[in-house]
């Protein structure tokens, strides 16, 4: 092999090592690719270089291109990025330009977070609102700041200890109130009974006339009013006719008995006073979310709303309309269900302490 072929040889390897080089480094600073231009200012770039990376979304789509000192010294740094023209349909003009670091001590780059979908697009040479970098200084102060304050913390959390041991001794040993209560059986005996006759006030004061708000929100009075023409379990015979409405449809939030679209409950209404029959029940249930005692009481104030609807807007025997609050139940609709039971004629209902209605 001659020295002119080998020095051939060598010359094009270079060449095209070369031309790789070249190539690498003009797509890194997107030299082939189509861009366009943004600005952002900083009153301070924190060691930003130009030829530093723009990324968008932690992807590497832009180069700074220069980085300009103001001519005043109350101005912002001007850098000017160039960066890939796919990046328009993701940075709009309330994006973002914050410098970051590789870690605490790494190499610094641009970072422009993602625009709203209702801002406009950006235009070639448009400047973003900078975001103040965060420099190691002031983390380190921020820092002590912190371990000062914890320090201070643990001081207040000593003496607090000292003072807790201090106050439990003399409970052990029964000085003052809670001392006597602890020891000596009889105080404790009298504040218990205090506090069972205070829950039966509360009971009593559930009725009372100031609270009356609280139970017509939700479409009642009070909770006594649930019991009148309430019965214990359903009728045993079968049903000869059944009126099923989702409880989002009738009433008008998901935790109130307040009738919304009333005039779903008509076909049934109606077929109530055309049609003979024994007794009807209205039967309200909730789905298996939420509180069980909650939901019990909610379908009782659901029944006996839909039963005063159909009382008051139809030639119904008031006697034969009773109703049931079955509480949570796993069948029906989500949010619960009102079912309108109707029963052939010879089926009673009987609630507790009141004689069964003559058929």
């Amino acid at each position: 092999m001659s020295t002119a072929f080998r020095l051939g040889v060598f010359i094009v390897v270079a060449m095209l090592m070369f031309a790789a080089g070249v190539f690498w480094i003009g797509k890194k600073q997107f030299i082939f690719s189509s861009t366009y231009r943004l600005n952002a200012e900083f009153h301070n770039v924190a060691g930003l270089n130009g030829g530093a990376e723009v990324r968008v979304g932690g992807i590497h789509e832009g180069t700074v291109r220069q980085i300009q000192l103001p001519v005043r010294s109350n101005e912002n740094v001007h850098i000017v990025m160039e960066l890939s023209e796919g990046t328009r349909s993701v940075i709009k003009n309330d994006s973002v330009a914050t410098i970051r670091s590789e870690g605490l001590v790494g190499d610094k780059f641009v970072e422009i977070s993602f625009g709203s979908e209702q801002a406009p697009k950006v235009k070639d040479g448009d400047t973003l609102r900078g975001e103040p970098p965060l420099q190691l200084s002031d983390l380190l102060n921020k820092t002590n700041e912190v371990l000062d304050t914890t320090k201070g913390a643990v001081q207040n959390v000593n003496e607090t200890a000292n003072n807790l041991k201090s106050i439990t001794t003399k409970i052990d040993q029964g000085h003052g109130t809670i001392g006597a209560l602890i020891n000596d059986k009889k105080i404790y005996q009298s504040v218990n009974a205090g506090t069972n006759a205070f829950k039966e006030d509360m009971e009593a004061l559930k009725h009372n006339f100031f609270l009356r708000g609280f139970f017509k929100e939700r479409g009642f009075e009070s909770s006594a009013d649930l019991k009148k023409n309430e019965i214990s379990q359903l009728p045993d015979k079968p049903v000869s006719k059944k009126f099923a409405y989702e409880a989002k449809k009738v009433f008008d939030k998901p935790d109130t008995a307040k009738l919304k679209n009333e005039k779903n409950l008509n076909d049934a209404g109606d077929y109530l006073q055309n049609n003979r029959f024994g007794v009807a029940v209205v039967a309200a249930y909730t789905d298996m979310k939420g509180d069980t005692q909650t939901d019990r009481l909610l379908t009782e104030a659901r029944a006996m709303v839909v039963r005063d609807y159909l009382v008051k807007n139809f030639k119904l025997e008031d006697t034969r309309i009773k109703t049931i609050g079955l509480g949570k139940s796993d069948r029906g609709a989500d949010g619960g269900s009102v079912e309108i039971l109707v029963y052939p004629e010879g089926t009673t209902a009987q609630i507790p302490g009141i004689p069964s209605p003559r058929q």
